[in-house]
């Protein structure tokens, strides 16, 4: 019986150790279901909004991209500039979704390509238009955002005096002006453009179309600030499951989704800040 006991304790004891030394062996960010991470956002229908179904297609992409590592993502909408402050003084995981700039790889880690972003230019269907180089579009009165650029080719030409631009606050009123013909064509990104012409001004939405040249292609990514401690971590696990969405076709799925419309808002307010 004694003999009983003591290998019954020895038994324990191994046990013990054994737990106790895999326990060790747990990476310090273990991935469970348990883990939360927090995301802030700007304003950017159809790409992001609070208001909007799965807060946009991008909120959507990204919650569904964490969640095949079992990571939770809750999204906070904020300023742009604030959601950039707040990121970068590591207050949230990462802010989405933003074009590449030098200067925020100071302080930022960007990951691969999470949206392609397409600037067609818009115009009249009653007034036809067809371009094919900037300078096909030599004696337009183009509509522009506030200090916004739309590529160096593009500026060069501005700068040279191919074709003017009569710059505005917001997308909004650059349609309502091509509405009235006060513009002759206006360069916007193709998603966001019909969502503002479907939901916010529907009145003048079956005059206007767009050239399916795409004036620029932009890429926009995710940021994870550069000193939070779980960032190249996250980053990785972020960046494989987004390729394998991408490599099976599950990504291109979100934007089919966009354009059959499934994205469509409560109510939803346009933002240019980015």
């Amino acid at each position: 019986m004694v003999k009983l006991q003591r290998y019954l304790g020895n038994l324990s004891a191994v046990i013990l150790l054994f737990l106790s030394v895999n326990s060790h062996a747990v990476p310090s960010f273990a991935v469970t279901k348990a883990n939360t991470i927090e995301i802030c956002a700007g304003e950017w229908p159809p790409f992001l909004s609070e208001s909007l179904p799965e807060q946009g297609v991008i909120a959507h992409l990204i919650r569904d991209v964490f969640a095949q590592a079992d990571i939770k993502v809750n999204f906070t909408f904020l300023p742009w500039g604030r959601a950039f402050h707040d990121t970068q003084k590591q207050k949230y995981a990462a802010t989405a979704v933003w074009m590449f700039e030098q200067s925020r790889a100071n302080n930022f880690l960007y990951s691969d390509a999470v949206l392609n972003e397409r600037f067609v230019f818009f115009h009249l269907k009653n007034r036809p238009f067809d371009w094919q180089s900037v300078n096909d579009l030599k004696g337009l009165i183009l509509g522009g955002g506030l200090a916004y650029s739309y590529g160096a080719e593009f500026d060069n030409a501005l700068e040279q005096g191919v074709f003017e631009i009569s710059r505005v606050n917001s997308s909004v009123q650059n349609f309502k002006r091509l509405a009235m013909e006060r513009i002759d064509v206006f360069a916007e990104e193709q998603s966001v453009g019909y969502h503002i012409l479907n939901n916010e001004l529907a009145d003048v939405a079956n005059t206007i179309t767009h050239h399916p040249k795409p004036l620029l292609i932009n890429q926009s990514f995710l940021l994870l600030p550069k000193e939070g401690e779980k960032s190249q971590q996250l980053l990785k696990m972020f960046n494989q499951q987004l390729a394998q969405f991408k490599k099976d076709g599950r990504y291109q799925a979100y934007f089919n989704g966009l354009n059959r419309g499934d994205y469509r808002p409560v109510n939803t307010q346009s933002d240019d800040e980015r």
